[in-house]
């Protein structure tokens, strides 16, 4: 696409905002940008990497956006009494929302690959870019995540690619609706389980977005993905499941810590593949063959698909080892609805050692919605000498309803008779874990929408070794 008119990005280092405007300004486009966490020692190496690019950055007090030319771009959760809005609003900018902006540019691609799901979408995302690049596709790839094979010295927050050939891959949200807005020619639909919506209204997003794709990319393991599948004609369907026969499906599975195997069958026949993963879990088994399924769907040779995806690396923040000391290993995850969660948990519990688990939640609005299924999950998951730990959420500003607290799931929790505890103060909660943690435990820091949690499960590790 061409850009005419310079954007500038309100928020821009959040996790959606930062690699959309890397992959603008690999376009070409004129891109500049103000966030409120800026100032924040932790963050510099972001806020450097985005300057070292070319990208103006300002504070979030309005003095960014001075001209009717420019395009401001914000996400929902930025008010309309921010000074940057309020700016923006007296000059007579433009504005879009990060998803019209995202979608505006998939759509425009000959090829577009869009990956939906309640989890696992930033890992086959990845996935997908990985392989695009290893057969020489050069995909413009939009991730919400770090994609550590992408990652360089020069280039460490590698959560976009930008390529010149004809594919465009990306994440699409349907916690705010916006997934309407994209049109893929390949959908990629992992799972449907209940995170931000009904599942009424989940049924209808997700079954619109494979709907209108040429090649629907479907988890058939999970009832609700394959309910939905079902009403679409099968020649148009490239199903995936774990010891089934569907298009794609995993077979003779050996876990290890750290990684997995598999032998993988296409159309109910061993291929001859046996594909090895350096990243864990069941889950990412899945993941893998929803990724090779994307792949195939662009007419992507198996093979090459197969051993393009060994050399995944993973994804910041996706069971991310950022340690080991005194035999404890210190996790960094991304989990922070009862899916991923609990897929984590497996991961963990298919090998000895004890769970000392810090989740922070990302908010008290996803507290309220998703008490029930946090709760029924953390009591059916928790081992019997598993810890959990609850600081109170992160807060970002803005104006929040406390209807149910951390406190409150805790409270839930212990009536199950799990070992769980509510720390208001992040740092004290983790100061208990390091506290009580023994040789052969693993510590894991959940959460999500909050950079510095990578930090403090990096100062975990420091403390051990203190």
């Amino acid at each position: 696409m061409e850009h005419s008119k310079p954007y500038f990005f309100v928020g821009i280092g959040g996790s959606g905002m930062m690699p959309l405007a890397m992959i603008l300004k690999g376009q070409g486009a004129s891109v500049a940008g103000s966030d409120r966490s800026l100032g924040k020692a932790e963050l510099a190496a972001k806020f450097d990497s985005l300057r070292a690019r070319g990208i103006a950055l300002f504070e979030q007090d309005g003095s960014g956006i001075t001209s009717a030319d420019q395009i401001v771009v914000a996400s929902a959760a930025v008010e309309d009494s921010v000074p940057d809005m309020v700016a923006a609003a007296d000059v007579g900018a433009q504005r879009l929302s990060r998803a019209e902006l995202l979608a505006s540019l998939f759509n425009a691609a000959p090829s577009r690959i869009g990956v939906a799901g309640t989890s696992g979408k930033s890992t086959v995302t990845g996935m997908i870019g990985w392989i695009l690049h290893c057969c020489g596709h050069h995909p413009t790839v939009m991730n919400g995540a770090v994609m550590k094979n992408f990652a360089t010295p020069d280039a460490p927050f590698a959560s976009a690619l930008v390529g010149t050939g004809a594919d465009f891959v990306t994440e699409v949200d349907e916690s705010d609706g916006s997934i309407a807005l994209y049109s893929p020619s390949v959908a990629v639909l992992n799972n449907v389980s209940h995170d931000h919506k009904t599942m009424e209204e989940l049924r209808a997003l997700f079954g619109d977005f494979i709907g209108k794709a040429a090649k629907a990319v479907v988890n058939l393991d999970n009832a609700e993905a394959a309910a939905l599948a079902m009403a679409l004609p099968a020649d148009r369907v490239i199903g995936f499941a774990i010891d089934r026969d569907v298009s794609l499906s995993a077979r003779n599975i050996v876990e290890a810590p750290f990684g997995v195997t598999f032998d993988l069958w296409e159309g109910g026949a061993f291929s001859g593949l046996a594909v090895r993963l350096a990243v864990p879990g069941l889950h990412n088994v899945s993941n893998a063959l929803a990724a090779i399924g994307a792949a195939r769907a662009i007419d992507v040779p198996l093979a090459m698909a197969a051993e393009a995806i060994t050399g995944f690396s993973g994804l910041r923040r996706r069971f991310d080892l950022v340690g080991i000391a005194n035999r404890i290993a210190v996790i960094d995850d991304f989990g922070h609805n009862p899916e991923k969660i609990a897929a984590t948990l497996d991961t963990l519990h298919a090998f000895p050692g004890r769970l000392l688990l810090m989740f922070q939640p990302h908010g008290f609005g996803p507290l309220k919605v998703m008490r029930r299924e946090l709760v029924a999950m953390f009591a059916e998951k928790l081992a019997g000498d598993d810890l959990l730990v609850l600081p109170d959420p992160v807060y970002q500003g803005g104006t929040v309803t406390r209807e149910v607290t951390s406190a409150d799931i805790i409270a839930d929790i212990a009536a199950t008779g799990a070992h769980a505890m509510h720390i208001p103060e992040r740092e004290a909660a983790a100061a208990h874990i390091v506290a009580q943690a023994k040789p052969g435990d693993r510590i894991v820091i959940m959460g999500a929408r909050d950079d510095t949690l990578s930090q403090l499960a990096q100062r975990m590790l420091d403390d051990l070794t203190s």
